[in-house]
């Protein structure tokens, strides 16, 4: 049974920096990432990584957000900086095997102005 604990999130100011971390039991070869979803909109794709390191970031993110991962600690990372209060919204981790999709609980993130 696959399990994913997130943590990392909280709040900080305009500019500031975040770091969010997910740890995967139960599925080691995988496609890890995060969506967020802000209130009155849809989920969105913020990065995925793939077993072998492949990245994909979503337009609203790129050249601020960095996804990384411990492949030993199956655990994946993403490192937000430049935050904005637009990427205020709950963060989730997922995790795609062979088998299914699945996501952690959720994790808040909200950026002041």
């Amino acid at each position: 049974q696959v399990q994913l604990v997130e943590s990392g999130g909280g709040l900080v100011q305009a500019g500031g920096s975040l770091r969010l971390s997910c740890a995967a039991s139960g599925s080691i070869f995988n496609v890890m990432g995060w969506y967020r979803q802000a209130p009155g909109k849809q989920r969105e794709l913020v990065a995925y990584i793939s077993s072998g390191g492949s990245t994909n970031y979503g337009d609203s993110v790129k050249g601020r957000f960095t996804i990384f991962r411990d492949n030993a600690k199956n655990t994946v990372y993403l490192q937000m900086n430049s935050l904005k209060p637009e990427d205020t919204a709950v963060y989730y981790c997922t995790l795609v095997d062979t088998i299914a999709r699945y996501w952690g609980q959720g994790t808040q993130v909200t950026v002041s102005s």
